[in-house]
């Protein structure tokens, strides 16, 4: 399309980008500063460098207002809880003898407290740590490092807006603190909280903001009118105020929806809409409103979750639209490029012609600024760029890469027989129990072990030729041994082999599937100083040869206890990917399917009685918005069915999830048709056995009895009272015992002690039973 807007200005922003550095500087700052060997002032240094960095980096690109308090030594939700005040009464004592100390003892625990909650943030793999809050909770405004960030960036003479967890969404994403009565809704203190907001905002206009983005991304899901009303009254009171800088509410990954009128009547001074995935539901609803006259919006027009290059044409096209519904039309990324690695010119193992393809933070970058040019000056101004964009759109497109004839032809020939077991549930339980013979209460592992030095290095050497595959194979059936040893030395039930070969859940099998690509240095933070690199997901998925069979079955050949077989679910698999975007979710999920069904059914020939097929992801990537549930559900769960349903009746396939809300897809799970499941409960003290119960969740279930993304050992009393709590929820007979999580980011001192309380947990109460 061709844009004239000669008379137009508009911006370029960012809420938000990656924070760990070229070289994740930041994780080994704070992993440095867990383990003695890094001062609190030279983390402080370090994080005060990459700020400045990031920001010279965004204005050196073109971006015109680079935004501040976005960076987080751990998680940004926690920051807000500090921001205002809102310190469990556990941590209190350490927060006040020691501050950074007290911080990283709310998002990892100690020995003698326990963590906050952690949870998934809507629906990405990003981790946030819960609120906490009671009707005793006071806030207090902390704008001290607000303030001291807005400052660092206005004295390199960037223009710069902060942004804050908005007030609604924060205490929506809250849950009641322990011991508070059943029924409590945080959102009652809403108007104890808006006062501290205010007074944060008054101390950052002070300090020379001019512009403040508060984020409420929990208002693009369903809100009841109660909620919409409480958004309603906190922005009318926020907006009334004279002593603030200017408002502007952002909301990302959804249409906005009933809250879009709501925030457009109220006294802010701009809005900030999703226009990729939501782009027609909020121009619609925009429209309807009559616009924003007087209004700044901030048109996030650019993918801020997603890897592939942008349709700049397409995105102008949009921008044009809305010029005649705002006063001024800024252009952004949809949402933080916390959620994408830091640039794809890094990737040099990846072809530069699908290369072309990425965008990652820099490139998405760079989208920004140059659809703010062509929106201000007219598509003249970007001719060039609007050239090679075409010819990168058009070479993706054209790929051999996308398309394989044999894949397509054997998902357009799956039946709904394909995706069901031979048996019902009750017969094969019965059948399961006479095969494997496990004892009450059976204790087993989520799959993963401490990935040691040793471990890491064996694969460094391999990458780098110091080892052949050979050498290789020696070093991992060592690891093998030792953690099988450790599994029986500790009276596990059902063992795993520990995944030494594995560098990521995800990436391990992608590397070995067709139609997937790896990046050396596209890590995404999942929580506090947890990075991962998602594989790209760019063409038709097949598995050429066996992936786990080798190592599964050489552990078996060690035990005569049973060893699960663990795979990666399809769900997962995407989720966790940067999945294409050229087709339906639901035909690539079916593709992963099958390549996984092939590898549960080698797995079985080999003797395997135990198969895993872990989908942490399935709640995570369960849609904002009801309406929108089922036909996601339906596919993703007979994805899950596609993979298992080959097996013969008396095989046991388990799955595995956690760090997410699990209450509302309890359903879900049962039309998984897994025969057990394995959850994380630990931190919210079992809640997760209690919705399984009250839904009459029908088969067998292990609520986890040890927090993994703790150092903290649980005794053998804390585990055993965990284990009674899920006892009062699953009966005995249908009642295992496991940690939360995988235990690949532990290390084996606290491993082995943590497993040894939970094995003499099971036995306690066995003996009580």
């Amino acid at each position: 399309m061709t844009v004239n807007s000669a008379a137009v200005t508009a911006r370029a922003t960012v809420y938000g980008y990656p924070r760990q550095g070229r070289h994740r500087e930041l994780k080994q700052a704070v992993e440095g500063y867990w383990k003695g060997r890094v001062t609190a002032d030279a983390l402080r240094t370090t994080a005060a460098e990459l700020r400045r960095t990031h920001w010279q980096e965004l204005a050196d690109a073109g971006i015109d207002e680079v935004p501040t308090g976005d960076f987080s030594y751990y998680d940004h939700v926690l920051d807000t809880s500090v921001m205002v005040g809102a310190i469990p009464e556990r941590h209190r004592a350490a927060v006040a003898a020691d501050p950074l100390d007290g911080y990283f003892a709310m998002a990892r625990g100690t020995q003698d407290v326990a963590p906050l909650e952690m949870t998934k943030w809507f629906d990405t793999n990003y981790h946030y740590l819960v609120p906490e809050l009671g009707p005793d909770t006071a806030f207090v405004a902390d704008s001290a490092r607000q303030v001291a960030e807005l400052t660092e960036a206005l004295a390199l003479g960037l223009t710069a807006r902060p942004v804050l967890v908005g007030p609604v969404s924060y205490l929506l994403l809250a849950k009641p603190a322990p011991g508070v009565a059943d029924g409590f809704d945080p959102l009652t203190l809403l108007d104890r909280l808006l006062p501290v907001y205010a007074e944060i905002l008054s101390d950052l206009r002070a300090a020379g903001a001019e512009w403040v983005q508060l984020d409420e991304p929990a208002l693009v899901q369903d809100r009841t009118p109660a909620e919409l009303n409480a958004a309603a009254r906190a922005y009318r009171d926020l907006g009334a105020r004279t002593d603030r800088p200017k408002l502007l509410v952002a909301s990302y990954f959804d249409r906005l929806g009933d809250a879009l009128p709501v925030l457009a009547k109220a006294p802010i001074d701009g809005l900030a809409l999703d226009f990729t995935e939501a782009a027609a539901a909020n121009l619609d609803a925009l429209a309807a409103v009559g616009g924003l006259p007087g209004k700044r919006l901030i048109a996030g027009v650019v993918n801020g979750r997603n890897i592939w290059v942008n349709d700049l044409e397409k995105s102008l096209s949009v921008l044009a639209t809305l010029l005649g519904l705002a006063h001024q039309v800024d252009v952004a990324a949809s949402c933080s490029l916390l959620h994408v690695p830091l640039d794809a010119a890094a990737e040099r193992d990846i072809a530069p012609q699908i290369r072309r393809w990425l965008a990652f933070a820099r490139q998405k970058t760079a989208e920004v600024v140059t659809l703010a040019k062509g929106l201000a000056h007219g598509t003249g101004a970007i001719t060039s760029e609007l050239s090679a964009n075409r010819a990168d759109l058009a070479s993706r497109a054209a790929s051999p890469i996308t398309r394989d004839r044999t894949v397509r032809a054997r998902t357009a020939a799956v039946t709904e027989a394909d995706a069901r077991r031979s048996q019902p549930y009750a017969e094969r339980a019965a059948a399961q129990r006479g095969h494997l013979r496990l004892p009450l209460l059976p204790t087993t592992t989520i799959g993963s072990f401490p990935q040691t030095g040793e471990v890491r290095t064996a694969r460094a050497d391999l990458r780098a030729g110091r080892i052949d595959t050979a050498g290789y194979e020696e070093r991992i059936e060592a690891e093998i041994q030792e953690v099988i040893s450790f599994q029986e030395k500790a009276g596990l039930d059902v063992l795993v082999h520990g995944e030494p070969e594995r560098n990521d859940m995800v990436q391990y099998f992608a590397e070995q599937l067709t139609g997937y690509l790896a990046t050396r240095h596209g890590w995404v933070q999942s929580y506090g100083t947890r990075y991962v690199r998602p594989p790209i997901l760019a063409g038709d998925i097949s598995r050429p040869e066996p992936m786990t069979v080798r190592w599964t079955t050489y552990a078996q050949s060690l035990t005569e206890r049973p060893v699960k077989g663990m795979l990666t679910g399809p769900v997962t698999m995407l989720a966790w990917s940067f999945v294409r975007d050229d087709q339906p979710p639901a035909e690539t999920a079916r593709q992963v399917a099958l390549a996984l069904r092939d590898e549960v059914a080698d797995l079985e020939a080999a003797g395997t009685s135990v198969i895993q097929v872990d989908e942490p992801a399935l709640r995570e990537t369960l849609p904002l918005r009801a309406a929108d549930h089922p036909g996601y559900l339906a596919w993703a769960t007979e994805a899950f069915r596609l993979t298992t349903g080959g097996v013969r009746p008396d095989t046991q396939i388990h799955t595995h999830m956690c760090y997410a809300e699990f209450g509302d897809i309890v359903q879900a799970i049962v039309d998984l048709d897994a025969d057990v499941i394995s959850l994380e409960a630990t931190r919210s003290h079992m809640q997760v056995a209690r919705e399984l119960a009250a839904h009459g969740y029908p088969r067998e279930a292990g609520p986890g009895v040890y927090d993994i993304h703790s150092p903290r050992v649980p005794s053998t009393a804390e585990a055993a009272d965990l284990l009674r709590a899920g006892l009062r929820a699953i009966p005995a007979e249908r009642l295992w015992v496991n940690p939360d999580c995988g235990l690949k980011t532990r290390d084996w001192p606290e491993v082995r002690a943590s497993l040894t309380s939970l094995v003499a947990a099971a036995r306690a109460v066995r003996t009580e039973l």
